[in-house]
């Protein structure tokens, strides 16, 4: 299953539900929507890897 970080890895910018865009690689590094775009290009620093929005996780019924 997919893990939902917090916060942005490079600024620790809130990321939980709802709180905005996350970027993810394929390894789940995340990071915030302004740290992928301007000063990581899309490109995970960690393994080079592409940076893609996260998907939400839906709320399972009451």
């Amino acid at each position: 299953m997919l893990e939902m970080k917090p916060a942005c890895e490079r600024c620790s910018t809130d990321l939980a539900e709802g709180a905005g865009t996350a970027y993810i690689c394929s390894y789940e590094c995340t990071f915030c929507a302004q740290c992928a775009e301007n000063a990581l290009n899309f490109v995970c620093p960690n393994c080079n890897g592409e940076l893609v929005a996260r998907p939400a996780r839906e709320q399972p019924p009451n």
